[in-house]
């Protein structure tokens, strides 16, 4: 029977046949042969071509076989592997699974080691009471090929090449089995006794490839799939992260961008052999599909997008006119410093709900951005306010900083070497200033207004230019973020919202240098100037302010006229005169 790809729809239904699974099986080749179009009810075949993906449709409460014929004789094992983009499927040995015998997930599969002589394997696949399209495929594997996941010693199945792949707000947690060294067909499995010396020259290699920005789209990741599938693809289209040893722990902590797609595998090498192999694939979006609330369609809360447009277009107005609206610029500065603080703080110790946490967090912004401001026109102290202008500026350039690949040192992985480095940055970047605290206030303007419309845009189409402070954020909230891997995509949206901040930034602040170049350096103080025109208007009756009645009586006036309003007015019909 001559090898036979059947794509996405190709099932058919033969009805209520009941004859011998040989002449079953016949029949139902002999129709998909024929192209009968029509959809099969109660067991399914699905024949697959060695080392090539296929999509295939699952129907709800059928289970399908997956034949595989023809199997050359250097392969060891294969493995067979199943992918959706949101839907769990079962992949088992036997028609009836069992947890040593089946795996289920998004992406899972089975690793099969072939007896000798062994040319043709079934597998059985199915997706339960949820009728769903699948990426599929059976990878071939030889003798000196390592084999991945061969050392299980904590999951069900006696190989396990899967990767297990946890996620929240602020991680992606990647843990996998170890692997083993490659053996032919017949032989029995070489000890998994790491301490002998054999296992100690493995690696593996730990790659990610991103996903289109904002697409969700099902065949995006089905096309995607296979080239984090093969070794030679993985190297060439895949981004190295790090390398594990035989000693290191499983497991690896990735950095999570919810409503991102990310593709995950693993390169198992043995570095004697010169030879590799892959694990199953994973892919993530870091946020659910089929959630009431905050779903992967409906990422961005309502509350975070009315806040980050709010500083959008303060910041858009700050970074054009900041210096010369100073109170409008100090009290962003102010609301921007205490509403982070604050949020980290209320974050770390309690378990309110996110809309409330930043319900409170804007409130003490504008509290604290009103005591700046008060602070301003008591005072008037340029030092004191310049001082935490120049904190906000570096810290985002601290953040820039770490957001390079400078950010990935391992060095960096301990927190109290990073926080010390970060501090150190954020106190260093204003010191050049120093002495010229109207160019450190332009210069904080444009560059802070401008980065708070990115934030503003991200609301609604994302960019990963806005990890440049969420990750600082992630890790001050989270203990174990230190570990984790914070690359981010860089696409073609990410070098326009770039080339947009640069624009604004740079204009901003010509903009703004070139308005105040014959003006002076700061306003003078509020309250003195306050205090000398009251007395002035006290002291000289030519003033027309002086002839302004005092407030009291302007009130007393006021409230006058408003009951007036509600004064019912007098008939304007005829009236008897007074007799004498």
């Amino acid at each position: 029977m001559g090898s036979v790809d059947i794509r996405a729809k190709e099932v058919v239904d033969l009805g209520n046949i009941d004859v011998s699974s040989t002449w079953h099986h016949f029949m139902l080749l002999f129709a998909l042969l024929l192209g009968q179009g029509v959809t099969y009810t109660h067991s399914g075949l699905i024949e697959f071509s060695l080392g090539k993906f296929q999509e295939i449709y699952l129907i709800k409460n059928v289970s399908f076989e997956a034949i595989l014929q023809n199997i050359p004789e250097n392969v060891t094992y294969i493995i067979f592997q199943v992918h959706t983009q949101h839907t769990n499927t079962t992949i088992s040995f036997n028609k009836i699974s069992t947890r040593e015998t089946s795996k289920t997930g998004e992406d899972t599969g089975l690793l099969l080691r072939l007896k000798p002589k062994q040319s043709t394997s079934v597998l059985y696949v199915d997706s339960f009471n949820q009728s769903v399209s699948a990426s599929a495929a059976i990878l071939p594997y030889n003798e000196k090929d390592p084999v991945p996941g061969g050392c299980n010693l904590g999951f069900d199945l006696t190989h396990d090449p899967n990767l297990y792949l946890q996620y929240n707000l602020y991680e992606a947690i990647l843990k996998f089995v170890p692997a083993n060294l490659g053996y032919p067909r017949g032989i029995s499995t070489p000890s998994c006794d790491f301490d002998s010396g054999q296992n100690y020259r493995l690696r593996y290699d730990i790659y990610q490839y991103f996903m289109p920005e904002n697409n969700l789209r099902e065949d995006v990741i089905y096309t995607l799939l296979p080239k984090m599938a093969h070794v030679q693809q993985i190297e060439e289209d895949g981004i190295w992260l790090l390398s594990l040893s035989s000693q290191d722990k499983k497991s690896v902590t990735l950095s999570s961008i919810p409503g991102q797609g990310v593709i995950y595998n693993i390169i198992v090498r043995d570095l004697i052999l010169n030879t590799s192999a892959p694990y199953i694939p994973v892919h993530t979006y870091a946020c659910s599909f089929t959630a009431k609330m905050d779903n992967c369609y409906t990422l961005k809360r309502i509350s975070t997008r009315i806040l980050f447009v709010s500083v959008g277009f303060a910041g858009l107005f700050i970074c054009f006119f900041g210096h010369r609206f100073l109170k409008v610029e100090l009290f962003f500065i102010g609301f921007i410093l205490s509403s982070f603080l604050f949020f980290v703080l209320i974050t770390r110790t309690t378990s309110l709900d996110y809309d409330i946490r930043l319900g409170l967090a804007a409130l003490v912004g504008f509290v604290g951005g009103s005591l700046l401001l008060t602070c301003w026109w008591r005072s008037g102290s340029v030092v004191f306010c310049m001082a935490l202008v120049g904190l906000v500026f570096g810290f985002l350039c601290s953040s820039l900083f770490f957001f390079t690949p400078f950010g990935y040192l391992k060095i960096f992985h301990v927190d109290s070497i990073f926080w010390v480095i970060f501090l150190c940055v954020v106190l260093l970047v204003p010191l050049p200033f120093i002495k010229y605290p109207r160019a450190l206030n332009i210069t904080t303007c444009g560059f802070v207004g401008s980065y708070a419309v990115i934030l503003a845009i991200n609301s609604f189409v994302y960019t990963s230019l806005a990890y440049i402070t969420l990750n600082i954020i992630k890790r001050a909230l989270n203990d174990n973020f230190n570990t984790a891997y914070t690359n981010v995509p860089f696409q073609m949206l990410d070098y326009i919202m770039l080339t947009v901040w640069v624009v604004l930034f740079v204009s901003g602040i010509v903009l703004q240098f070139h308005r105040e170049r014959n003006q002076p350096l700061f306003p003078s103080n509020p309250y003195e100037t306050w205090k000398r025109d009251r007395e002035r208007r006290q002291t000289n009756i030519l003033d027309p302010s002086h002839h302004i009645p005092p407030l009291k009586e302007r009130m007393k006036s006021s409230m006058t006229l408003l009951t007036q309003v509600f004064t019912k007015e007098p008939s304007a019909g005829e009236s008897t005169p007074l007799l004498l």
